[in-house]
């Protein structure tokens, strides 16, 4: 059963968030207010939903108590009491869900990192692939997909291609796709028909706003360089790639695609965030290892988490047991959903059995 004084602290708590926006409070408090209001928005909705349901229940249940009800209201109470009692299973399912723990970077944007590992050139093709899937996928959900860095194979595909993914809870639909992904298929450069195996690593890390990750000039050692493209072809005359050094960390990032040193800067700086980001949130949920050891998979880029096999045309997600045989859906990015829903859904099963404990 669900509490209702906890459920009454969520509402309390969500009338107090509007109170303080409306008060015009500092842009960086309100930031953290909208954030917070966007978050709890939709579980509010299904509190006020599910205590409506339960009090047309009970006066329900009041009208099949009362001797003077007369038999064809009798009836419509009946049927009433049936579909509510409906509606609030599910209702009830769904705010338990709503308040499970929330990750708090779920809502934020994306910096996509898709390098080619095992294999050579069908790597590098491989992780073309990938990144074509993520775009694809990106513009079914109505995202925006803003090339960062890339480094392309010698005979098509990506050595290494970063990208940052903005729209509608991002972070909260690619989080899963983290780790090692791999392919079996027959090369168009195999002559003999053979199967090869390769592979490529997926990176997701949520950015950061500044209310996120506090960078302080004096930890920042930045370095312009002269950029060059594949082969030392189109090599730009003026130092307009940018390196980034983050002291404190090591953490090092260098942007070089655009021919504007403001611009790579600029993009150097947001991969810099959301790796710093991403390092503090790591370390924080190595503190929380009996939490971590939830989650669907380790959330490790070196975790082999799925295959894709071409001559099956299937697909199979190592961490759920999940097998769908729609591998050109998938890997066109129309079906990936399918594979996401299910990483969703296993994820908060295991939330909602530590919730309740052994049996």
């Amino acid at each position: 059963m669900l509490a209702r004084q906890k459920l009454d602290t969520l509402l309390d708590r969500f009338a107090e968030i509007e109170h303080q926006m409306s008060a015009n409070p500092d842009p960086q408090t309100y930031v953290k207010l909208s954030r917070e209001y966007a978050g709890l928005e939709p579980l509010v909705q299904k509190i006020r939903a599910l205590i409506k349901a339960q009090q047309e229940l009970q006066d329900a249940e009041g009208l099949l108590q009362d001797t003077n009800t007369d038999a064809e209201m009798r009836e419509l109470a009946e049927g009433e009491r049936e579909h509510l009692r409906q509606i609030l299973d599910v209702l009830t399912q769904d705010v338990r869900i709503g308040l499970l723990p929330k990750d708090s970077a779920d809502a934020n944007d994306a910096i996509l990192e898709v390098r080619a590992g095992t294999g050579g050139d069908e790597a590098a093709l491989f992780a073309g692939d990938l990144f074509r899937m993520y775009q694809r996928y990106a513009e079914l959900q109505g995202w925006k997909v803003e090339l960062l860095s890339a480094s392309e194979g010698e005979v098509g595909g990506y050595k290494e291609v970063i990208a940052s993914v903005t729209g509608e809870n991002v972070f909260a639909r690619l989080k899963f796709e983290s780790g090692v992904h791999r392919v079996q298929r027959v090369p168009a450069t195999e002559s003999g028909g053979r199967i090869h195996t390769s592979a490529a690593t997926v990176a997701v890390l949520p950015q950061a706003e500044d209310v996120d990750v506090d960078v302080h000039d004096s930890d920042l050692r930045i370095d312009t360089f002269r950029a060059s493209g594949a082969g030392g072809q189109h090599v730009n005359t003026t130092d307009s790639a940018v390196r980034i050094t983050h002291l404190p960390t090591g953490i090092v990032v260098a942007v070089q695609d655009e021919r504007s040193q403001h611009k790579n800067k600029a993009r150097a700086m947001q991969l810099l965030r959301a790796r710093i980001y991403d390092e503090e949130r790591a370390r924080a949920a190595n503190e929380r290892t009996e939490a971590r050891r939830l989650q669907v998979g380790s959330g490790d880029r070196s975790e082999r988490i799925r295959t894709y096999n071409f001559p099956q045309g299937r697909v199979t997600d190592h961490r759920i047991g999940l097998t769908l045989y729609k591998l050109d859906q998938i890997i066109a990015g129309e079906a990936l959903d399918d594979v996401i829903d299910a990483l969703v859904l296993d994820h908060q099963a295991s939330l909602l059995a530590a919730e309740e404990g052994p049996a």
